[in-house]
């Protein structure tokens, strides 16, 4: 610890521009689009609040392995299936992809177009399947 200290006393720019950027990247995170959840959080909202899990993966990903009762509309055609998200409008909705890569992108488009509680998950379906959940083949 006393190591760290003297670096920083000897580094001031570069301790600087590592808070700068460490600052940086968390209000990035936060802007990205909606809360992100964690898969444990994902599983309350699902089971307490029956949570809507939408499925940005493409189809054929999607087949090989996603959460029960997910909806899958691939990211990449999101916009123009929007409408058939209307029923959902007053449930929570859980965007999940593959790692997490697209969800904020989704997140910020279901909120430009109205629905309030959209969240992330954390990780994606990668995290989802390393703590062991279950997922169904279709």
């Amino acid at each position: 610890m006393e190591q760290v200290f003297e670096f920083v006393g000897n580094h001031m720019l570069l301790a600087t521009a590592l808070v700068v950027l460490l600052i940086a990247l968390v209000v990035t995170e936060n802007k990205r689009g909606g809360q992100s959840v964690s898969t444990h959080e994902a599983t309350k909202l699902i089971n307490r609040e029956k949570a809507v899990v939408l499925d940005l993966r493409p189809q054929a990903e999607f087949k090989n392995g996603h959460i029960v009762d997910a909806l899958n509309i691939p990211y990449t055609s999101l916009s123009g299936h929007l409408t058939e998200l209307e029923k959902y409008k007053d449930r929570p909705i859980i965007l999940v992809c593959k790692m997490g890569q697209h969800s904020g992108a989704a997140a910020k488009i279901l909120m430009k177009a109205g629905y309030n509680q959209v969240t992330r998950m954390a990780g994606g379906m990668a995290e989802w399947g390393s703590s062991n959940l279950p997922v169904v083949k279709s």
